[in-house]
């Protein structure tokens, strides 16, 4: 599994609306959900994909991994709609 870049923040905006992180970091949600769907132990995820030590400070890094996995679940139930709807729009002639 190839390391993430280190562009993400502690945690993902707080918004209603798909935002620019929120279109920045789609493979790091994707990635992230599919973990945890996977049963992936969050330690590993972090340090695969945010290139952390779990070990050095393990609830900054429980929190990072938690604020991304929410996000990313949102992302599944509400913002892929906003996504679909941008994407039909841009369609129309």
């Amino acid at each position: 599994m190839a390391k993430a870049d280190t562009t993400w923040r502690e945690a993902p905006p707080e918004s209603p609306t798909i935002t620019e992180y929120d279109r920045t970091h789609m493979v790091l949600y994707m990635r992230i959900f599919d973990a945890a769907a996977d049963g992936a132990d969050w330690r590993e995820v972090v340090e695969v994909l945010f290139n952390l030590d779990p070990r050095k400070d393990p609830e900054r890094c429980k929190r990072i991994h938690d604020s991304h996995l929410a996000r990313a679940r949102w992302m599944t139930t509400h913002g892929y709609r906003e996504l679909l709807r941008q994407g039909q729009n841009e369609q129309k002639p």
